[in-house]
């Protein structure tokens, strides 16, 4: 409004945005207008007063930057159709041009009167003006395009007033805004200069970097200029006005002038050293210079007779390209200045900036590519070349600039064509497909350039060319010459066999393609580049047939000729992998014994295929008897490898140690450990034995572990035999065992009276073994063995029998204890009617001391050994009474042989019947002692020794002489012998009239002192003694007592004292 307000209202006139303006009324608007660029994120309303100023504002009424100061008093203001540039005119009688941002570019017409109206046509560059005198102007604008180039580097002017530098490989921008128009652009490599109306702006580049987008200003020169080009360099700029050159340095100080005769039509800088670079200038009279900004005389290079439009020099500066004003590219040699070629409709030229030859134009719409002299290659193309980097061509289209992958494949082949491989592959370096690169790859193998073609595989990375060439280079530094010979394995590599096969030939060289051929299964081929009837080379070829029939699975074909070609282990490794054991056979049986390899083929084929028979006869044609034992036993045939160990004894090892591993893989661990003991394996048999008594041991199953522990001593007691270094440590083991076996032999009868629901022993037996458990028990109790059960068979057994106090004892103890549910009412019942009985013990019960005739208490803290002259009990193994039997020792000196030959002696006594003790056999021992006479007044020498101081404290034990030996009856000495380290134990029977039994392998001894036979009962089904031997023990053995009795071993366990 006239007040210079703006009211924005809708289309119901309703106000909806009121801008009031700083200047109020002395700045009446006179024009508005909308900006339409669709492009803009906010409506821009742009506002013209007659306060001599442009305004841009928001529709929300926010002003856009600042007031534009105007000289003259606007009376029309319109956008362009895009929105990009704004006409005003007024009081200045002219239109003017505006960027969007109110910046003046220009007069686009100047009037007679005011201009009162302008306004452009819609999608075009044409202006109309109205004037205050009624006239009507009509304008075309024309925008010219300020661009500079220098190779990947395009720098080129936006919206009139900003500078866009474009890196043309990486497709980077960088926009610089000027704020003014924008009237000359160049660039050379890190320097940017840009030609403003009134000063001159040079950017460097912030780093060395190719890819560096950053600029920043280096100097401004504050002058105007007037030219038609501007060309910068490292330190100075060069301005082109009309015939004359200017050379400035960046602060504005004009150097050296350079006048020429013509006007200048193209001007390029060629590079050079910083400060005296060099330019390449094009006149209009067909004059071509060269000119160094550090020098004042310019060379001309050559002269033709037409104007110049475009010029460029080649890489190595030995060759010009000119586009003249007939639209002809003509290419110069600068030396001789001669005209190589010429070709026509180009517009526009450039030399490829990595290749000599290389040269592209433009024209009539296609791209023209010229290498060398040959033909050109052309294609479609719109705009103009401006530059060849590679294969990448920089073209100018309307006001852009592109980069076009071109393909070099087409002047690389025109190289290939004249076998001119190196320059082909300096083409194909600048771009080519893989399709190509092998193409070169090859042409170059079959010229024999092996360097050019070793370069090219190994873009394409084919090894396997790659490892040809390498060995045809060794051979040639070995001195081979022979150029046939490399061409044939070039072709034999190609597949050209028959090329290959004629040039070996005629190089001399037929067994190459015998070769050849075979490796290729073309055996008919082959056959005729065989020798003389070689048999080295016929067989060669048969084998290599019999592979081909392998390979095309003909197996027995295969076998056959490997039969005929002397090549017995490839035909048996076919017949093996087929599972042909008739044919493994017969070729075992053909062959020589002293084909080993063959042979040993055959046999492990043959124990392969389950065939262990033939296998054997294989090793026994070999005489590997090694082999064949280990044949017997893997296929488990133990009778042959026994029969075999009997005749070679040195395979013994070999045979039973895997023996007695099959036996306990198969849970036969008795035999496995007889056999790890045949073997010689002592440390195996005894963790085998460890291993199966703490199993007994865990299943409960005692009787079982007592025999393996037994098993366990006499394991020791043999290795303590058979090494004297460990003799020490076994025999302690072996003491430890033995006692181990005693305790679980006892404690079994216990286990199966708390188990089972009916027993099978007396209430004495399981009074005597809970005693003697009881006595015999470590402080650290052995594995399963539970002092509950022990102490609740004693209470129980005690309170039966009559030994209340012992009774009591045992029920206090196991007070002390964790007692399971199942016990735990029966002990609370006996512990309670305990009480009602006698505070004492049977006298029945009491243990004699048959040595010193003491009676021990039930209850014994020495053990079980009497409590006045420490003599140890000895245990009978059936009922567990104390027997009547003293151990006595041999005074020093005296060897076991001579007691023996003394105690065999046996002098006559005169007041006894000479009747004999009866000796059932070897293999036993039995005493039957008989009362004849009254003995009264004999003194007995053994009986003299038995005395002893009493009290005493230690044990003294019963050492006898020669003479008391002699004086003793074989029928009342009971011997067991035990094997060395070990001595034997000597016992005198103390009462005559009982008899008493002992086994003569594991020497437990049976009997009753109360009765004048053996009580023994045959309740287990017990089996053989451990020596496996008919003995006492064993029933069906009639005893030779008075008696007759049938008698079984003493110690009934299973598997223990006899098995």
């Amino acid at each position: 409004m006239f007040n210079g307000i703006i009211s924005i209202r809708n289309k119901n006139g309703e106000e909806k945005v009121k801008i009031e303006r700083p200047g109020g009324s002395l700045s009446p608007i006179w024009s508005i207008c909308w900006n339409p660029s669709r492009e803009e994120r906010n409506d821009i309303l742009a506002v013209a007063d007659w306060g001599q100023k442009v305004s841009f504002y928001q529709l929300s009424g926010k002003q856009i930057g600042k007031d534009r100061a105007l000289n003259f008093d606007p009376c029309c203001i319109s956008y362009f159709t895009k929105g990009e540039y704004i006409l005003l005119g007024g009081s200045d009688k002219q239109v003017s041009l505006f960027t969007k941002d109110g910046v003046r570019l220009g007069t686009v017409g100047e009037q007679n009167s005011w201009v009162w109206t302008c306004q452009a046509k819609p999608d075009s560059n044409y202006v109309v003006v109205g004037c205050q005198d009624g006239t009507i102007s009509f304008y075309q604008l024309i925008f010219s395009t300020v661009h500079g180039l220098y190779k990947d580097r395009y720098a080129y002017r936006d919206s009139m007033t900003d500078v866009i530098v474009q890196h043309l490989i990486t497709e980077q921008k960088v926009r610089i805004k000027c704020k003014e128009l924008v009237k000359k652009i160049a660039i050379y490599r890190n320097r940017l200069a840009i030609q403003l109306p009134e000063k001159i702006l040079i950017y460097e580049l912030y780093s060395e970097d190719l890819s560096d987008m950053h600029y920043r200003v280096k100097e401004k020169i504050i002058k105007k200029f007037e030219c038609n080009l501007l060309v910068v360099c490292a330190n100075h700029i060069i301005l082109c006005q009309e015939k004359r050159l200017q050379c400035l340095s960046f602060s504005g100080v004009k150097e050296r002038e350079w006048q020429m005769e013509s006007l200048i039509r193209y001007i390029k800088v060629i590079g050079g050293p910083p400060g005296r670079e060099g330019l390449l200038v094009g006149l209009k009279n067909g004059q071509i210079l060269k000119i160094f900004v550090d020098n004042l005389f310019a060379i001309v290079l050559l002269k033709q007779a037409t104007a110049v439009r475009c010029l460029d020099m080649s890489a190595s500066r030995k060759k010009l390209a000119v586009v003249d004003e007939n639209d002809t590219c003509l290419v110069y040699d600068i030396d001789t200045k001669e005209l190589l070629f010429q070709e026509p409709n180009a517009n526009s030229v450039a030399w490829n900036t990595q290749c000599e030859d290389m040269l592209c134009f433009s024209g009539g719409g296609y791209l023209n590519i010229k290498a060398s002299t040959f033909p050109v290659h052309r294609q479609k193309l719109q705009g103009f070349v401006v530059g060849y980097n590679g294969s990448k061509i920089f073209c100018l289209h309307v006001f852009s600039i592109s980069a076009v992958e071109v393909p070099q494949s087409a002047p690389m082949y025109q190289y290939l064509d004249r076998k001119l491989f190196k320059e082909a592959y300096q083409i194909a370096c600048l771009g080519v497909t893989d399709t190509d690169w092998r193409e070169l790859a090859m042409e170059a193998l079959e010229g024999l350039d092996f360097e050019t073609a070793k370069k090219a595989f190994i873009r394409v990375q084919d090894l396997r060319y790659l490892e040809l060439i390498s060995s045809i280079e060794e051979r040639k530094k070995r001195g081979e010459t022979n150029n046939d010979l490399f061409l044939a394995d070039v072709f034999s590599y190609q597949g050209k066999f028959h090329e290959a096969a004629k040039l070996y030939k005629r190089s001399g060289h037929e067994n190459l393609a015998l070769e050849m051929y075979t490796d290729l299964c073309m055996f008919e081929y082959a056959k005729d580049f065989l020798g003389s009837g070689d048999p080295k080379e016929t067989k060669m070829l048969i084998t290599k047939q019999a592979d081909w029939a392998r390979n095309i699975k003909e197996p027995k074909a295969a076998v056959e000729m490997y039969i005929s070609a002397g090549e017995h282990v490839k035909a048996i490794e076919i017949c093996g992998d087929h599972g042909w054991v008739d044919m493994l056979i017969d070729i075992a049986r053909k062959l020589d014994k002293a084909e080993r390899e063959p042979l040993l083929l055959c046999a492990t084929y043959l124990k392969k295929l389950d065939s262990p028979g033939y296998a054997a006869e294989t090793y026994l044609k070999m005489g590997d008897l090694k082999s064949l034992v280990q044949l017997h036993v893997e296929t488990q045939r133990w009778d042959e490898a026994f029969a075999l160990g009997e005749k070679h004894p040195e395979f013994k090892d070999d045979i039973y140690m895997p023996y007695a591993q099959w036996l306990a893989e198969n849970d036969r661990f008795e035999e496995a450990q007889k056999a790890f003991h045949k073997a010689g394996r002592q440390r195996e048999a005894v963790q085998v034995l460890e291993q199966l008594t703490n199993n007994a041991v865990a299943e409960s199953r005692f009787n079982d572990a007592a025999y393996y522990y037994w098993m366990l001593s006499m394991q020791c007691l043999d290795i303590a035999q058979a090494d004297p270094a460990q003799k020490d440590t076994m025999l302690g083991k072996f003491y430890h065992f033995q006692r181990l076996a005693e305790l679980y032999h006892g404690y079994h009868a216990i286990h199966r009276h708390t188990e089972d629901p009916f027993s099978v022993h007396r209430p004495e037996t399981l009074f005597n073994i809970s005693r003697f458990l009881l006595h015999s028990l470590p402080k650290d109790t052995p594995s399963g063995i539970s002092k509950v059960k022990i102490l609740f068979t004693l209470a129980k057994q005690s309170k039966a029998l009559g030994a209340y106090r012992l009774a009591r004892h045992a029920y206090d103890k196991l007070r002390g204890l964790y007692i399971p549910a199942r016990f735990q009412k029966s002990i609370e019942l006996g512990t309670l009617t305990i009480r009602a009985k006698p505070f004492h013990d049977s006298e029945e019960l009491v243990p004699l001391c048959y040595r010193c005739s003491t009676n021990n208490p039930l209850l014994n803290n020495l053990g079980n050994v009497c409590i006045n002259c420490r003599q140890p009990f000895i245990f009978s193994a059936s009922s567990y009474d104390v027997l009547h039997l003293v151990e006595f020792y041999l005074e020093e000196g005296i060897t076991d042989e001579e007691a023996i030959s003394l105690i065999d002696l046996e002098v006559l006594r005169p007041k006894r019947d000479d009747r004999q003790l009866e000796i059932a056999n070897n293999s036993s021992q039995i005493l039957r002692l008989v009362e004849t006479k009254d003995s009264i007044g004999d003194e007995d020498p053994f009986t003299a020794k038995l005395s002893f101081e009493q009290g005493g404290s230690e044990f003294v034990p019963v050492v006898v002489s020669r003479l008391v030996l002699r004086s003793m009856s074989r029928r009342d000495v009971l011997i067991k012998r035990w094997p060395p380290p070990l001595r034997w134990q000597y016992f005198r029977s103390l009462l005559p009239d009982a008899s008493i039994t002992m086994c003569p392998s594991c020497f437990q001894v049976g009997g009753h002192p109360g009765s004048s036979h053996v009580l023994l009962l045959a309740t287990f089904p017990l089996p053989k003694c451990p020596s496996g031997r008919r003995g006492p023990w064993e029933e069906g053995h009639i005893h030779g007592s008075k008696l007759g009795q049938r008698l079984v071993c003493p110690l009934p366990c299973l598997h223990s004292m006899c098995i």
